[in-house]
């Protein structure tokens, strides 16, 4: 039941008896009263002051009036400085709970088969490194964003564009040919991209001993960079690639293979997946039949040495390079061929690149060279920009000093939860098993918990510690208050109390039991407007303010003591419908809930 819109119908109706005007929904502001005013929503009426010719109390005492006389639901009202705080009846709010209790997927909207699809681009890792802590915050707002999508009725293709070619897959290449004796991830124990990751930590170690030699031979900073041997070795294996070397082709494909079977391992640990993988080597040279059709256009300009540019400075930005002299394309020409290709693969509503801030200003202009090369679905492009993740210094192993790798992470995230739950001593009777997914289960939720409830757009701090706590805003004390809702459903089963039973009389009998339902009735409004608005924060702040007020509810409500049957009934109908919208709403982050904690 939509109470909002319930309202706003009736408000429009006030208007038009009193002041026989018509009022558009937008210009009925409605939000939740405040905690120190009587009431449960409240209407601004500032917007609506044009139409009444009143001042802002006596429009509110209007309005107030004519939904006491007129609508059964509202039972009192209070103005408090142009604010008219209204009171809604029990007997709606209850209608919330018996609502909530009937649907099953409750909250959520069926997906939209027929509609254009909208395609979410993450991860997109390059097959030189295993995937790190940026990785982390990518993978799990893109697979979040899918998720709260489809549950808002979008139809969703989550897509993964791997960088698996280049000279950074050279430079592993190069390393393991000249230092690798044939090692292998059977053979060394390590996953297939921490060994290829291994390779081009190497390369970049001797890399700079010979930059240091020429230095050394009197070669200047640039020169020597240039000159190295080991630099120029890889360029010539990239040109050998190129040009379908069947040797270097075959090393290609068993290292890049290597780390397609690692990222697999990280992608499932991580509980992220997608429906479509495209691969850098069989899309780069999409792009550049484009470019030579905006040439001939003369929307795009030839310079002297062949180079292909775009001139973007009437609109506030700078000249940008598509092809080179050589004719070979740039990040820019692919990205224009893939968002080409894809609009012609699955005429798509969006595309939603799920990109780190950095990239800003690429986007900026992949979008404008688009629409200037005549295709108007650029406007349907969206560039989901987040900051970076850091760490607290000293917190958890990296590479080289900078790199925080994405496995070493989850595991160490899994050994504190497990530390954690064997010293609160929560955890009993579960087998060996039971307590090694239970303690992946509470690792992933903290982890993700804690990137998602903070605004993409800003850049972020990581507590390890902090995430894992049972207090506070975070996923574990969420995924607590879900075992504890089941625990005492499970109790209820026991003393054979069925729960599904109707109950005669539906009431509210306190304070807590009417908060909770005020909260539930926002979840349907939350899921669409964190879809509106690419949020999962949303999702996850309203997650913890749920499961902080069932809390509440918990310590001042008897449920399973209680001896009117009745009120208990109720107490445990309300405590499934929480727990479910718990489970819904943590589902919609990527993360499951324990059945016991």
């Amino acid at each position: 039941m939509d109470i909002e819109l319930l309202l706003q119908e009736k408000i429009k109706e006030a208007i038009k008896v009193l002041y026989a005007a018509d009022a558009d929904i937008s210009q009925i502001g409605l939000q939740k009263t405040r905690k120190e005013f009587e009431g449960d929503i409240t209407l601004v009426c500032f917007t609506l002051l044009k139409i009444s010719k009143k001042s802002p109390d006596a429009t509110a005492n209007d309005i107030g009036e004519y939904l006491k006389s007129n609508t059964k639901d509202v039972v009192a009202y209070n103005v408090v400085k142009g604010f008219l705080n209204i009171s809604l009846s029990d007997s709606l709010w209850t209608s919330v709970l018996s609502t909530a209790f009937r649907e099953e997927n409750y909250g959520t909207q069926p997906i939209d088969t027929q509609s254009a699809p909208v395609l979410i681009e993450y991860s997109s890792p390059n097959t030189n490194k295993p995937l790190h802590l940026g990785h982390i915050r990518n993978n799990f707002l893109g697979f979040s964003l899918a998720e709260i999508l489809k549950a808002s009725g979008k139809k969703v293709i989550k897509v993964n564009l791997v960088n698996d070619r280049g000279i950074h897959i050279c430079k592993s290449m190069i390393a393991w040919i000249r230092w690798g004796n044939g090692e292998t991830p059977e053979s060394s124990g390590l996953k297939g991209d921490h060994l290829a990751g291994k390779y081009y930590v190497l390369f970049d170690k001797k890399y700079k001993e010979e930059i240091e030699e020429l230095k050394a031979a009197g070669q200047d900073e640039k020169s020597a960079a240039k000159n190295a041997p080991l630099l120029i070795s890889a360029q010539e294996l990239l040109q050998h690639w190129e040009s379908g070397d069947k040797e270097v082709i075959d090393l290609w494909k068993k290292m890049n293979g290597w780390v397609y079977d690692g990222f697999n391992l990280t992608y499932k640990k991580m509980g992220v997946d997608f429906d479509r993988m495209y691969y850098e080597s069989e899309t780069y040279l999409l792009g550049k039949s484009n470019v030579m059709e905006g040439l001939e256009k003369n929307i795009l300009i030839k310079e002297n040495d062949n180079s292909i540019w775009i001139d973007l400075t009437p609109e506030g930005l700078d000249k940008k390079i598509l092809l080179r002299s050589d004719g070979t394309s740039v990040y820019m020409t692919q990205d224009i061929g893939t968002a080409i290709q894809r609009h012609e693969e699955y005429k798509f509503e969006k595309l939603i690149y799920v990109v780190g801030n950095e990239q800003d200003y690429h986007f900026k202009v992949l979008k404008l060279v688009l629409k200037k090369l005549g295709y108007a679905w650029s406007d349907a492009l969206y560039h989901f920009s987040y900051g970076m993740v850091d760490l607290p210094s000293g917190k958890m192993k990296s590479r080289e000093g900078t790199v925080v790798d994405a496995d070493d992470l989850i595991d160490e995230m899994i050994n504190t939860a497990k530390e954690t739950s064997q010293q609160l001593g929560k955890l009993e009777g579960l087998s060996a098993e039971e307590l090694q997914k239970t303690y992946e289960t509470i690792a992933l939720g903290a982890l993700k918990y804690y990137i998602l409830k903070v605004d993409p757009v800003k850049r972020m701090l990581y507590d390890p510690k902090e995430s894992i706590d049972l207090n506070g805003n975070t996923g574990p004390f969420i995924q607590y208050t879900y075992a504890r809702i089941q625990s005492v459903l499970r109790k209820a089963k026991e003393q054979i109390i069925d729960v599904k039973q109707e109950i005669p009389n539906l009431d509210v009998y306190h304070a807590k039991e009417k908060e909770l339902m005020k909260l539930v009735n926002e979840f349907p409004l939350i899921v669409m407007e964190a879809a509106k608005n690419l949020s999962p924060a949303l999702i996850a702040n309203y997650t913890f303010d749920l499961a902080k007020e069932y809390n509440q509810f918990y310590h001042d409500c008897t449920i399973l003591k209680e001896e009117n049957t009745n009120i208990r009934l109720y107490r445990l109908q309300l405590s499934e419908v929480v727990g479910n919208i718990i489970r819904r709403a943590m589902k919609l982050l990527g993360i499951n809930v324990p059945e016991k904690m």
